[in-house]
């Protein structure tokens, strides 16, 4: 089920938010027992029988944190239950996820003929994987209770808010929260707010920037033009950013209708100085995630030596390219910014230089960010090359259909490049503090984001979420 349908605006989401805050409105384990339901038809409604594998990964989940939090005290055990964790979980998402990949590279490299199985991935499962993983560590770690009641570590896996596309919630942030967190009116209005500004951003900005990318990256390459393989590349680096901030916006804003806080997941990532501010500010779960239970673990950046710093860089990079998907490109994709980040580490770019050549700076950064982002939208590593010779000259530079699309999407590149700055932001917030009209202006312009996003919706409009396949 999309969060920009209609059966999940209209009768999912209404008749949740009913349940929740009148028939089960005093009692804590029935609003768990609720989501929990409404969570595990949620996940269903599109592949009901990958619902048995999320059960399954809340089951076997549960008992590993019950088993290390009655041995956390003892060294050797703990640690084998964390290992026997890590094995399992990992195991599963392998399965699902590179199996096929691993058996057709076998067969690539050793001429071997060995029969390639046909295995669909499950939505989300690197999502749900990685925040099961969590409950053990956290517990382990104690930043986070076991859960006695199973149905608690159930709700915090399957969570429907964050559960298909994140952001990855880490059970130290809501541990509390699942049996504890308080509902306010202000919270809810604000998760209202920020729902459907996510929606907006998903459906009127990523969509549309989707029909120009797709058309270009789809396009032979015979047929593509210089500047239209320029336009492609803008247009994919925004659609990524508008799909996935927005479905995060739309996520932090359903946790706080329920009374959950989820930490952001994006801090304007394209105004970043740096690679290294860039990983600061996109998918901040995910990073975060891979900082605290790889990197830190192998030593981090304090270590005695560059080799073994560069190390940790290459194994946390390699991984997070490996994560999102079973394809060369994004294991190249993650080593590019393994290469890049290295380099500023090892020279010192961001102390170094902190306030010189900003525009410079930012120019390298949005550089190589949109070069990364050719090679994670292209099919192998040879279309992303051919497509990157286009945008370097190797092609005809314009032709009608360029225009085309250079004046009819114009607008629309206009104001998604200005959404992705916080102009907006500051703006608003200067305004709101110093004039009470500005709360009705903002309450009609929201109102009227809703009625076009909606209205984009029911007529079937474009409608693809790029994070799904992760």
């Amino acid at each position: 089920m999309l969060f920009a349908s209609t059966v999940f605006i209209f009768v999912f989401l209404p008749v949740v938010l009913l349940l929740y805050y009148t028939v089960f409105r005093k009692w804590r384990m029935g609003q768990n027992v609720m989501l929990l339901i409404a969570s595990l038809i949620f996940y269903a409604w599109g592949e009901p029988k990958y619902v048995l594998i999320m059960i399954a990964s809340i089951i076997v989940n549960y008992a590993l944190g019950l088993l290390v939090d009655k041995v956390r005290h003892r060294k050797v055990l703990s640690r084998l239950v964390i290992a026997l964790t890590a094995v399992l979980n990992l195991s599963v998402l392998f399965i699902f996820k590179y199996l096929m990949f691993t058996v057709d590279n076998i067969n690539s490299i050793a001429g071997l003929n060995l029969s390639v199985p046909n295995i669909a991935l499950p939505i989300g499962i690197s999502f749900f994987t990685f925040q099961a993983m969590s409950y053990v560590i956290d517990v382990y770690r104690e930043k986070g209770e076991a859960q006695i009641n199973p149905l608690n570590v159930g709700l915090y896996i399957s969570f429907f808010p964050q559960l298909i596309a994140g952001p990855i919630v880490r059970y130290e942030t809501v541990a509390y929260q699942i049996k504890h967190r308080v509902e306010t009116f202000d919270n809810f209005s604000t998760g209202v707010v920020r729902f459907i500004i996510g929606l907006a951003k998903k459906v009127l900005l990523a969509n549309t920037m989707g029909v120009v990318a797709d058309y270009s990256f789809d396009m032979p390459n015979s047929e593509l033009t210089v500047v239209m393989a320029w336009i492609g590349a803008i247009a994919y680096s925004l659609q990524i950013f508008f799909d996935f901030s927005g479905y995060s916006d739309m996520a932090i804003g359903l946790g706080k209708m329920f009374g959950f806080d989820f930490l952001e997941n994006f801090d304007y990532p394209y105004i970043s100085k740096s690679i290294t501010e860039f990983w600061r500010r996109w998918h901040m779960s995910l990073g975060t995630w891979f900082r605290d239970y790889v990197y830190f673990p192998l030593g981090g950046s304090r270590v005695k030596s560059k080799a073994r710093l560069v190390f940790n860089l290459f194994v946390v990079w390699s991984l997070t390219g490996i994560w999102h998907g079973a394809n060369w490109t994004f294991l190249c994709w993650g080593l590019m910014y393994f290469v890049l980040l290295a380099i500023e580490k090892l020279t010192g770019w961001e102390k170094k230089y902190p306030d010189k050549m900003i525009v410079l700076r930012r120019i390298y950064t949005l550089f190589f960010v949109l070069m990364g982002w050719v090679l994670f939208r292209a099919d192998s590593i040879t279309d992303a090359w051919a497509y990157i010779c286009t945008m370097f000259g190797n092609g005809t530079l314009i032709n009608d259909s360029t225009i085309y699309y250079a004046m009819n999407y114009f607008v629309y590149f206009l104001i998604a490049i200005l959404v992705s700055t916080p102009i907006f932001k500051n703006l608003s917030l200067k305004v709101k503090g110093t004039n009470p009209i500005a709360y009705v202006v903002s309450s009609v312009g929201l109102l009227a984001l809703l009625v076009v996003s909606v209205s984009y919706i029911v007529k079937g409009a474009y409608n693809p979420f790029i994070y799904f396949n992760f």
